[in-house]
This record gives structure tokens, sequence and C-alpha cells, in this order.
């Protein structure tokens, strides 16, 4: 079995935000397998969808918590379908990376990015997968922290939600092949 989870802010306000790119990939994978997300197990903390992906069964879900406390309920999710961390995806943005930009990564250390941070604390490891996508950096002396709670621009939007589509097809690779996965991902097109 594999899991994979987009990192978000559940709270409606952060809805399109930088942050929660990683819930609109599985929004994506949810509706390309025409799956609907439901409230998980209470333990969980997650609204989750489960599919059959060739030979593999995969879960998808959605934490209900905020990206910055996602360890534990990841952990909740990986326990309760008894999932080695190794076949779990993370799909999060990332400040580091260009805009527009993917990146398929095992056994990393957090790259700054909070929700990496709880997640390798409460796991106990950095052995598990993570999709990070590049969101841009914040202009001059912004925050980081209020940069991702922003929304991207109407063109950076248009770029986005390319991006958005080849971060689905990435994660459905990975589920099969995870080393091809790298190469698609890393060979995703510049913007324009």
């Amino acid at each position: 079995m594999k899991v994979i989870i987009g990192l978000r802010n559940p709270q409606a306000e952060y809805l399109g935000t930088r942050h929660n790119i990683g819930a609109e990939v599985i929004e994506v994978l949810a509706d390309r397998w025409e799956l609907k997300l439901k409230r998980g197990p209470m333990r969980v903390r997650a609204d989750l969808a489960s599919h059959r992906f060739g030979e593999h069964k995969v879960v998808i879900g959605l934490l209900r918590s905020a990206m910055n406390v996602s360890g534990n309920p990841t952990k909740a999710l990986i326990d309760y379908h008894k999932v080695d961390p190794s076949d779990l995806l993370v799909l999060h943005d990332d400040i580091d990376l260009a805009f527009a930009k993917l990146r398929l990564q095992f056994g990393r250390g957090s790259g700054g990015n909070n929700g990496a941070k709880s997640l390798i604390r409460s796991l106990g490891t950095r052995d598990f997968w993570r999709l990070k996508m590049g969101v841009g950096r914040p202009p001059g002396r912004m925050d980081p922290a209020a940069f991702v709670l922003r929304r991207f621009s109407i063109a950076e939007r248009a770029e986005i939600d390319l991006l958005v589509q080849d971060a689905a097809d990435a994660a459905e690779a990975w589920i099969t092949n995870p080393d091809a996965a790298i190469q698609q991902a890393a060979q995703r097109p510049p913007p324009g």
C-alpha cells in the first residue's frame, strides 16, 4: 500500500495559497480517479479516499490539522494502515525551489519547511518521499511565513495550474516507479 498526503492549512481562508499547493494535487488525483474524500477514523484526523492504481492500493488524504503540526496526524495515518514511511509521499510547497519546478526526493532534511520538520520529528525518520513544488520567493525582505500564506497572482496562477497537473502525473508515476518519477519531475520544463 502507498499513502499520498498533501500538506495544507485546512481553514477556508488558506484555500488557493502557496502553502496549500499540496492539497491542490490531492484534489486533482481525487478528480482523476473519481474519488470523494471522506472523513477518516477519528484518531487519524484526515479526509481520505482509497484507490487501486495498477497493482497498488493507494490512500490519498488531506490532513485536518495545520501544516506545521502535520507530523502526528500523518504518523497516525500510516500506523492505522500499517504502512512503512518509505511508502509515504508528501506533497508540499518549497520557496527555495525555482518557481513552478518539481523535485521528488527521498530521505532528505526539512529544508526549512515546518510541515516537513513536524513529519520528521513525529515519524522518527527522514526516510519518506517528498514531492516539492516551487512556489516562488518572497519579494524583498518579506517574511517567508507571510509569503506562503498569499495567493498566486493571475499570471502565476496559470502556470501553477499546469504545475499541479504535472505534480499529479509525477505522483502517479511514483506509485509504480519512483526512479522514473524522479526523472519525470526533474524534467518539467520551465515556465513560459
